[in-house]
């Protein structure tokens, strides 16, 4: 029975591992921040009480919830000699980064369908996007994966294992499966199972997508929306592609070759870039948020110069 894991992502980078702890201790609390302006002005301000702000705070919550799952354990192995993780925190971590991964791809597509209706179908967006539907959506952009990965955890949960090494930073799904003394096919056919429907995620965007530019270009109007709405959650959405790319090529395919400093790079992208990128695209590109950000801040100053 293996009650303890051994993380050995760290291993071959522990000479610079109080430059990567000043790194983090900067840019955690940064990114934590960021998020919780985003989503504070959000809630603080009505006018912001719309499906696209409703949307957007929920990435931002997200953020914070997949982000701690990871980042403080990471800064504690920095400047622990072991590296250990006991079983049920293994399972706990799995649970909080997985579930954080599948969440934000749910929120980006409820996103784009959000925007197809606002663009292709203007007049019926208000008896579309009610405020039942906003909140029913967002709560299926938790409960789905939540499920999914609760049941990968049960299965995964269920295996003898015959190691006790994840050669990543935090620990994975996949890694631990790959320690199994016997067949994992159930697993993986249930893994490949949640693979494909948040393909299926994608395949929707892209098509809600290619609806907005074909609609978009027939006018200057909606030319000007795309651009000031969709083209920060078209960042945000090939931002999360591609470090859920990484991810899944290394957690399946990763080569031992490749030094570990590459290979933590990728396993990590989707923890790094998405939680800080996703509150600066939408706190600084849409002029709302921008606005009342910098009226939260700045409000006292206005009201002394006045």
């Amino acid at each position: 029975i293996v009650l303890v894991f051994t993380l050995s992502g760290l291993n071959e980078t522990m000479e610079n591992r109080f430059v990567f702890f000043s790194f983090t201790a900067l840019f955690y609390p940064l990114m934590v921040f960021c998020n919780v302006t985003v989503i504070f002005t959000i809630i603080s301000y009505k006018k912001l009480h719309e499906p696209m702000y409703m949307f957007i705070c929920n990435l931002c919550i997200n953020a914070l919830y997949g982000t701690a799952g990871f980042y403080p354990k990471f800064m504690y192995d920095l400047l622990a000699e072991d590296h250990v993780i006991s079983y049920s925190g293994c399972m706990i971590q799995i649970f909080v980064i997985y579930s954080f991964a599948l969440c934000e791809i749910s929120t980006l597509t409820v996103m784009a369908y959000d925007r197809y209706v606002a663009i292709c179908r203007p007049l019926e967006y208000h008896s579309v996007m009610t405020n039942q539907k906003v909140l029913e959506w967002i709560l299926l952009c938790w409960l789905a994966p939540i499920f999914f990965i609760s049941v990968l955890i049960v299965l995964t949960a269920r295996l003898t294992l015959c190691g006790s090494t994840i050669e990543k930073l935090y620990c994975e799904i996949w890694a631990v499966a790959k320690l199994s003394c016997f067949s994992t096919t159930v697993n993986n056919v249930f893994g490949y199972t949640v693979i494909l429907v948040y393909i299926g995620h994608g395949v929707l965007i892209y098509f809600s997508y290619f609806q907005l530019i074909q609609n978009c270009i027939k006018s200057i109007e909606g030319r000007r929306k795309f651009i000031q709405t969709c083209i920060p959650h078209l960042l945000s959405l090939i931002n999360v592609t591609i470090a859920f790319l990484f991810d899944v090529l290394y957690s399946r395919y990763g080569s031992k070759n490749l030094p570990q400093g590459v290979r933590n790079f990728m396993a990590l992208e989707f923890l790094l870039i998405p939680p800080i990128l996703n509150p600066l695209i939408y706190g600084l590109n849409l002029t709302t948020v921008r606005q009342q950000v910098i009226r939260l801040f700045f409000k006292k100053k206005v009201g002394i110069s006045k």
